[in-house]
């Protein structure tokens, strides 16, 4: 081989070692993202809530029993609180509010905390609990106190059967907040200037019959032990109640409703009783090759913080599964981009979006309804971001007792008169179920129509009778 030769074969060898030694051209499937669409990743950090509470600190600020000696509870705690802080017009706002709602106000620091004071009128968290005079609507005149027909369907006291394997068992009537937009706002919490409510105290007498019962339906095979609120439940309580359950052969599934975890995440930090309870709760469960789990109720991504992911660190680390029941609300979450990060932090924190609901149509609370549309629409655009299971459902539960229907499968919708039509043939066979967009969604003749009972059963009897001969053409 020649010199020349010798020299074009050294310049080979060292082109094949930077070829090797060279990355990758890397193709992109899609655009680099933007720093938005990571903001999920950024929970609120560092002792924020001294505007509020400037002497607490950290250990305090995290102990249950601090939050619950000093929830905001009434019209006069919550104002002294916010004195000098809120702009006093919104005060004023508040005072004529507390008045004219179903629910009382029961509202923790954590929660208080994080709600912007500067703009408190457009915050998303002060919207759930605290009503304003001025931004109450008159309510829909189909609007009731139990939408969902959950006393008409209880067999005994406290217990709905509804659904062919399922109950709902109302274990106590008391909660660590009250939210503006309780569908159970016929019974939780004190009774109001408008409503008296339903006693469901803590009574195992009461429960004793509801066991009873469940006992007695070989087809039961899941409950969700909610009510109130199952953190307000003592641990031997917990205990019980989950033992008991577990312990049926019929049963296979329970499930622990709370909100806790959304507005006082510190107690699964602090409350070693309860913690423990529940796990105990969890393992039993596992022995018996039965699941137990969590049901949360977080609304925004503001509610998320850093507080929060110790706490589910804490359940993550014990085997705890939870899921996410949110409830679409105006002003609150109804765009596609505040669901989104809603959907993403909730997957960040290892919760999981199980369902969006259409707001139930309880009275006291249309401002925060949104029409049926809103809905779909923001599903669409939601579902997609991340993957499927990670994806809630978007749900209507069909006032009158029909369950749960995807959003999407109404059988007739009239947008002009605001009723959507639903159908729920494997809960109560031939049965119609009505939903009625707000009322300040549709056209003043139409919101005229409906201050008329007879014009009222007219558009009615329309929408049943349009989505009877839609089915008829099928």
């Amino acid at each position: 081989m020649t010199s020349s030769q010798d020299l074009a074969a050294s310049e080979a060898e060292k082109n094949i070692v930077k070829a090797k030694a060279a990355p990758p051209e890397v193709r992109h499937a899609r655009a680099p993202v933007s720093a938005d669409s990571l903001k999920h990743r950024e929970l609120r950090d560092g002792e924020w809530w001294r505007r509020l509470y400037p002497d607490v600190g950290e250990e305090e600020f995290l102990s249950h029993v601090w939050q619950m000696r000093n929830s905001a509870y009434g019209e006069e705690k919550l104002v002294d609180l916010i004195q000098g802080i809120a702009p006093d017009d919104f005060i004023e706002d508040l005072k004529k509010g507390f008045h004219l709602v179903p629910m009382a106000v029961r509202v923790t620091p954590y929660l208080l905390g994080l709600i912007d004071w500067d703009n408190p009128w457009e915050d998303p968290i002060r919207r759930q609990f605290i009503p304003l005079a001025s931004q109450l609507y008159p309510d829909h005149p189909m609007l009731t106190l139990d939408s969902l027909h959950e006393q008409k369907d209880a067999p005994v006291e406290g217990l709905t059967h509804r659904y062919q394997d399922k109950a709902l068992f109302l274990v106590m009537d008391t909660c660590p907040v009250y939210c503006r937009f309780c569908t159970r706002s016929y019974a939780i919490g004190v009774d109001t200037d408008t409503v008296e409510k339903v006693n469901l105290r803590v009574d195992p007498k009461r429960w004793e019959k509801a066991f009873e019962y469940i006992e007695s339906r070989p087809e039961l095979e899941d409950i969700v032990i909610s009510g109130g609120d199952t953190y307000n439940l003592p641990a031997k309580h917990v205990r019980a109640i989950g033992e008991r359950l577990l312990n049926m052969k019929n049963i296979r599934r329970i499930r622990f409703a709370t909100k806790g975890i959304a507005v006082m995440p510190m107690k699964v930090l602090s409350d070693d009783k309860w913690l423990d309870a529940i796990t105990d709760v969890l393992n039993l469960g596992r022995k018996l090759h039965k699941e137990v789990c969590i049901h949360t109720h977080f609304n925004t991504p503001n509610e998320i913080t850093e507080i929060t992911r110790r706490a589910m660190n804490v359940l993550f680390e014990r085997g705890m599964t939870v899921r996410n029941q949110c409830v679409l609300q105006n002003g609150v979450n109804d765009s596609a981009e505040t669901m989104t990060l809603l959907t993403k932090r909730l997957s960040e924190i290892n919760v999981q979006p199980y369902y969006v609901y259409q707001h139930d149509m309880v009275q006291g609370v249309e401002d925060l309804r949104t029409t049926v549309q809103a809905n779909i629409d923001i599903e669409k655009m939601v579902r997609g971001v991340t993957a499927g299971f990670n994806t809630a459902v978007h749900v209507v539960d069909a006032p009158g007792g029909g369950g749960k229907r995807d959003v999407h499968s109404f059988d007739y919708y009239n947008r002009e008169t605001g009723v959507s039509v639903y159908t729920a043939p494997s809960v109560k066979p031939g049965a119609f179920f009505l939903y009625f967009d707000p009322l300040r969604e549709l056209s003043d003749e139409i919101q005229a129509a409906w201050m008329d009972p007879k014009k009222q059963k007219e558009m009615c009897d329309q929408a049943i009778a349009e989505t009877m001969r839609l089915r008829q053409n099928r």
